[in-house]
């Protein structure tokens, strides 16, 4: 039996290597790419921002997406109910704003996540002038240079959409909010050079119109609750890349309850679940791989008789994991503080909890992939979901 733990550590050991390898690279690609001269190339551009509710921080949020250096550009937000408290949030920061805003009333959906209906109303009001559409969550808040930088690549008729992706940073820190954050920030670094492999992220995507119109977005939409999922699918079956632009990558400056992290990190595995199997697959395994090798581990130290080839086995294993998971977690942290600059002092307090963390995440994540095998029902902003395929969503209920 102790050889099949030989196998699994070795294995656990070679994985926990190339991520860390991984981690180097991440950080070289951040650093190319902050290093290269900004595009002359600035079309006026639509930013659509579906909203629900008041979100922590929403004001400056907005603040922030209606401050861009950027030359020409309008936001289009969207709710489903006039009387949405985001409303006043909305206009108290458009006053404010020397820039054109536009605020859509959608319908209540109906075989959609209401944040798809939202968007699939939201593009039909774009300015006629639009020849690229950016979408941003409103939990987000980008950088002053965020949207320059994300339709950059764009220029480029080889890349089909270009993508950021979230960093959670907590207005006050906390155990939740900060193992959150560690969850997210793994399949942050599953973005990267490799074009194939990266996917778009809804809440900082943008997308030629020509592109979006050319591969029927706004139609394959319809019955979905993964709007960037869906997005990423077509872009795939057309063979256009989509291009990682660390630039992009906005904060999510927020707390959470331990259940509200799990609601949210089960949430993302069960739509991984339905639009990306092959990567709940990844996620399944790895993070199985994980807990049965660390626990395994453990148990071998506190059971069996000192000094045997076993413990040290394991007691190596142990290290070795640990000396690779810390390494990449401090180079991912060393990447994101180039381009979130402004959150400093925010990004250093979680050296700690970055560098530790990463040691529970694991098994979040196998609870979250094991949740997703058992149900595809989601609770979301007040409405609960069936995600049937990837293209069949069955409403059950609403709360709001």
């Amino acid at each position: 039996m102790v050889i099949v733990f030989y196998i699994l550590a070795a294995l656990l050991i070679y994985f926990s290597y190339r991520s860390f390898r991984g981690g180097i690279s991440y950080l070289e690609y951040f650093k190319r790419e902050i290093a290269k001269p900004p595009s002359d190339w600035q079309p006026y551009v639509s930013v659509f921002a579906p909203c629900k509710g008041v979100d922590d921080g929403m004001l400056e949020n907005f603040d922030a997406l209606l401050h861009q250096d950027y030359p020409e550009y309008e936001v289009i937000f969207v709710i489903d109910d006039p009387d949405d408290p985001a409303a006043e949030v909305i206009e108290t920061a458009w006053r404010e704003a020397e820039r054109h805003v536009k605020l859509v009333v959608a319908g209540r959906s109906e075989d959609s996540s209401q944040k798809v209906e939202n968007l699939r109303e939201a593009v039909r009001h774009a300015s006629e002038d639009s020849e690229v559409f950016v979408f941003v969550d409103s939990d987000a808040r980008p950088s002053p240079g965020w949207l320059r930088s994300l339709v950059s690549p764009l220029a480029s008729n080889d890349i089909g959409a270009a993508t950021g992706y979230r960093w959670f940073i907590a207005r006050k820190p906390d155990l939740a909010t900060e193992l959150r954050s560690v969850w997210n920030a793994s399949v942050a670094s599953a973005l990267g050079p490799k074009t194939e492999g990266n996917f778009c992220w809804g809440g900082s995507t943008a997308i030629r119109r020509g592109t979006f119109e050319q591969l029927n977005i706004r139609d394959r939409w319809r019955g979905t609750v993964s709007d960037d999922f869906t997005m990423t699918r077509a872009l795939s079956e057309a063979n256009l890349a989509i291009k990682f632009v660390p630039q992009a990558v906005t904060a999510s400056v927020e707390n959470c309850t331990l259940c509200e992290m799990l609601e949210f990190t089960t949430r993302q595995m069960k739509i991984t679940r339905v639009y990306r199997q092959g990567l709940w697959i990844t996620s399944f395994i790895g993070s199985g791989l994980f807990c049965v090798v660390t626990i395994w581990a453990l148990l071998i130290v506190l059971l069996s008789p000192a000094n045997s080839f076993a413990v040290w086995a394991a007691i190596l294993t142990l290290a070795a994991v640990s000396v690779l998971s810390v390494g990449k977690a401090w180079l991912r942290l060393k990447a994101v503080m180039l381009v979130l600059p402004q959150f400093e002092n925010q990004l250093r307090r979680q050296m700690f909890t970055q560098n530790t963390l990463w040691a529970v995440t694991p098994f979040i994540f196998f609870y979250n992939c094991v949740a997703a095998l058992l149900s595809r029902t989601i609770d979301w902003r007040g409405t609960e979901y069936e995600l049937i395929s990837h293209d069949r969503t069955r409403i059950r209920g609403r709360s709001k």
